[in-house]
């Protein structure tokens, strides 16, 4: 795989000599992506392409909108701005840190959110369902109370809180560093009537009427997979990503307790990811509904309160 040292990269050349020959965007535009494809770098953290990760670098670094008018392509950049750009391409290929902990800044559902170390990085197809309203369970009335569990940033369910104006959420999670993190995006969001941060290892600190909708995007990555993990996802929280041999110790637990917070007419969703083989292999009774979506994503189930009921008994 290519790197920066690749002799064809222009990262050879100093800090100054490439702002003073890179004039407008569309030179850093062209330039980010020639140098990401010279990389190799891995895209799964909001992007998918060299082509995409230099849009979305610059465009940030240069606090523009992605539907930007396109004849901005040609403005001619300040000193300090192409300074920016060259330093953060330059950060994004050696360090292989993930663009928006670079920017500091993640976007889910249409909405923004602040992102760093402490958290993962907002990518769950659960966005789809949350824009969609979760009318396929709700079709008459949005569910009144949602917990987010294993919040993390608290995008999910700052989001839902977002798409849906009458219903009030909790974000938990056993991380007091993210529940940080979770509280600056429930001020930056104004949702703080409607909105709260819980520490709680999954139930065991949660209190009050039972959830019509329980959403959650917990650790699920199985051993084999986070030993070969690419090194961009070294930069996230291993506490949010590793769950035991096959990356179910967490969703098992998830399984057996959420019932008790669950109202009869509940619904869980939960995402496992590419641990899907591994639950179905657990669990050959059960039947997850496994959910579809247009944007792509997998590994995503949904359990109604009476399901599990039904198989109380495997879960146990």
């Amino acid at each position: 795989m290519a790197n920066s040292t690749d002799s064809r990269s222009t990262l050879t050349l100093d800090d100054e000599a490439l702002c003073r020959d890179l004039l407008t965007l569309r030179d850093y535009l062209r330039w980010a992506a020639s140098e990401f494809h010279l990389a190799g770098l891995h895209h799964g953290h909001g992007t998918d392409s060299p082509w995409d990760e230099a849009v979305a670098l610059t465009l940030g670094a240069l606090h523009l909108p992605w539907n930007v008018d396109p004849a901005v392509l040609d403005a001619r950049l300040l000193p300090v701005e192409r300074a920016r750009i060259v330093a953060l391409v330059r950060e994004r290929i050696t360090s292989r840190r993930p663009l928006p902990y670079l920017l500091g800044e993640a976007f889910f559902a249409g909405f923004a959110f602040d992102v760093d170390e402490r958290v993962l990085i907002p990518r769950s197809p659960i966005a789809e369902l949350i824009e969609a309203g979760f009318d396929a369970w709700f079709p008459e009335e949005p569910p009144a109370r949602v917990l987010d569990l294993c919040t993390g940033s608290g995008c999910i369910g700052i989001a839902a809180a977002l798409h849906l104006p009458t219903c009030e959420v909790d974000l938990s999670d056993v991380s007091v560093d993210a529940l940080a993190v979770a509280r600056q995006n429930i001020q930056r969001h104004d949702l703080g009537a409607r909105v709260r941060a819980v520490h709680s290892d999954l139930f065991d600190g949660l209190a009050g009427p039972r959830y019509d909708l329980i959403v959650s995007n917990p650790p699920y990555v199985d051993a084999r997979d986070l030993a070969t993990m690419p090194a961009e996802y070294r930069h996230e929280p291993e506490l949010a990503l590793g769950a035991g041999a096959d990356g179910l110790d967490i969703v098992r637990r998830i399984l057996r307790e959420a019932r008790q917070h669950l109202a009869d007419h509940g619904v869980l969703i939960v995402e496992v990811g590419n641990s899907d083989s591994h639950l179905e292999a657990a669990f050959p009774e059960v039947p997850f509904l496994w959910l579809d979506f247009e944007r792509g994503g997998q590994g995503v189930f949904a359990l109604t309160a009476a399901e599990l009921d039904a198989h109380a008994a495997s879960f146990a």
